[in-house]
């Protein structure tokens, strides 16, 4: 979906500062006043590192220099207790206390570069950004920073924290780098959807003579399956056919997940059936998959077949065949598979309550749908007051609806999502004067709704079409389709009127574009 270049991606880098925040977790003593001077020194040194230029030697230099001026050993111990405590740490509390009470103090301790990853990969798995930025202080007084294996948990850490920036540049500024430093920062591209510059930094990574691995793949397909790019998961199928990645049962799951996000749901049932040691996310990335594209016969016989297989059901796999049901109407057999889940030993979960009242308010079964929310034994969240309301919308129960749209706005009072649902609401119904209330409401809080986004892959390129987006340049063309479409639904009946005044339903037609607006686009 998203076609940023790496090269684009620099240019955008190199125009924004690098910025670190800092967050002491002591008291406001004049210890702890001298502690945060010293690391205020490491962060003017780690802008040092990160020139704004592109010359590698330069890089090198400012790296080198650093290096120079910390004048510290990497494998050297002042507090070996301090560093037992911290290697023996197992959660992100216990680190940061004996951080505060060893490795911050006036007498500098050092710890190795393992026990440091491993406190960069609790903060990465909890995105705190905070205190990820102080081990990254730690490291580079300790001289930890040009460590390949630290590098690589920095680089996992900022582009976890959505830091991308930060992360591409601690890639850029490691003099060392492996296959572990390369899938990182993939990864953090993958994240971010970036397609494009993942395949360039797969190229680079193979031009450094480098091997890429399985995990590799895994997260190029990721990009893929991100971005809807059937061309690019294409092409990385056959890279990991000739290295034999293939045959690994992760790569094959995303394999799935790419090929059926991608539309191609027969490519992916051919990697299922031929794979060996199925897991559960096998299982359930096929049946999510049949999900997603409205095979609920396929999705519950796959479902069957699994419990002959003896597999275990897991929390996924009844969400994804919930999710098949519901978009199949199915509620009597949606039904029976949400009452045998305390058969598997899984417990429910507000992801599966709001998955059943969306089965039974798109049957048009409003008065159950409402009354399970009300016997939920957990309180519902706004998503599941969401569900309700747009199945209200859907059906024309205006005050289902209000009573639904009320109470998701007391947990989402901010939702401009909400407030244009209610809207709507009543404009189908021809309550204009509180249609226009609600509407007045959103512009003084000053909410705005997300535009819709869609896109679809044509000769190997994909395109991006956005709501209120005018600067297509294939907006002429559109326009004639969907007014050939417009045609064609009203001569089977369908009475378009009833679609109205619904900000993320746009229809653009010749009608509306006057002609001096035509003449403005290029073709």
């Amino acid at each position: 979906m998203n076609s940023v270049s790496l090269r684009q991606f620099l240019r955008k880098k190199n125009s924004t500062p690098l910025s670190l925040p800092f967050s002491s977790h002591g008291s406001s003593s004049s210890q702890n006043i001298k502690r945060m001077t010293k690391t205020h020194k490491s962060l003017g040194i780690l802008s040092l590192i990160s020139p704004t230029t592109d010359s590698t030697e330069k890089r090198q230099t400012h790296l080198r220099f650093t290096q120079d001026f910390l004048q510290i050993p990497t494998n050297q111990f002042t507090q070996k207790r301090g560093a037992d405590d911290f290697a023996r740490s197992n959660s992100l509390e216990e680190i940061l206390n004996v951080l505060e009470t060893n490795f911050l103090k006036e007498e500098e301790s050092r710890v190795d570069a393992s026990a440091l990853s491993r406190a960069l990969s609790l903060c990465s798995a909890s995105r705190i950004l905070k205190s990820g930025v102080q081990f990254h202080c730690l490291a580079i007084r300790t001289g930890l920073v040009g460590n390949v294996y630290v590098g690589s948990c920095l680089i996992s850490f900022y582009s976890k924290c959505c830091k991308l920036c930060n992360a591409y540049r601690v890639f850029e500024e490691m003099t060392v780098k492996n296959v572990v430093s390369w899938t990182a920062i993939i990864a953090g591209f993958a994240q971010e959807g970036l397609v494009d510059g993942c395949f360039e930094l797969y190229s680079l990574m193979r031009n450094s003579t480098l091997k890429p691995n399985d995990l590799t793949f895994t997260c190029i397909l990721s990009a893929c399956t991100g971005g809807g790019s059937l061309f690019r998961g294409r092409t990385a199928h056959c890279q990991a056919i000739e290295m034999g990645f293939d045959s690994y049962v992760h790569v094959a799951n995303a394999l799935i997940s790419m090929y059926c996000k991608c539309g191609n749901v027969e490519d992916a049932c051919h990697i299922f059936e031929r794979m060996d040691g199925k897991d559960n996310v096998s299982w359930n990335s096929m049946i999510g998959g049949y999900a997603q594209h409205g095979l609920a016969v396929q999705a519950i016989d796959l479902f069957e077949e699994m419990k002959k297989q003896r597999v275990k059901p897991d929390a996924i796999t009844f969400l994804s065949l919930f999710s098949s049901c519901r978009h199949s109407g199915l509620v009597k057999q949606g039904q029976f598979y949400f009452n045998s889940m305390v058969e598997y030993g899984v417990k429910p979960e507000l992801d599966h309550f709001a998955c059943m009242v969306d089965l039974l308010g798109r049957a048009g079964l409003l008065e159950e749908a409402r009354d399970f929310i009300v016997k939920m034994p957990i309180h519902p969240n706004a998503i599941i007051w969401g569900s309700l309301l747009s199945c209200c919308r859907l059906h024309g129960n205006v005050w289902l609806g209000i009573e639904a749209a009320e109470n998701k706005l007391l947990l989402e009072p901010e939702s401009a999502a909400s407030h244009l649902q209610l809207a709507n609401l009543y404009a189908s119904v021809g309550r204009w004067d509180q249609a226009a209330r609600v509407r007045k409401l959103m512009k003084d809080e000053g909410l705005k709704t997300e535009p819709g986004c869609s896109w679809v892959e044509v000769r190997n390129e994909v395109y991006r079409f956005r709501a209120e987006d005018w600067s297509n340049g294939g907006l002429a063309e559109i326009a004639a389709v969907v007014d050939s479409l417009a045609d064609h639904m009203g001569s089977l009946g369908y009475d378009l009127n009833q679609v109205v005044t619904d900000d993320d339903l746009y229809s653009v037609s010749y009608k509306w574009l006057s002609e001096d607006s035509l003449k403005s686009f290029q073709f």
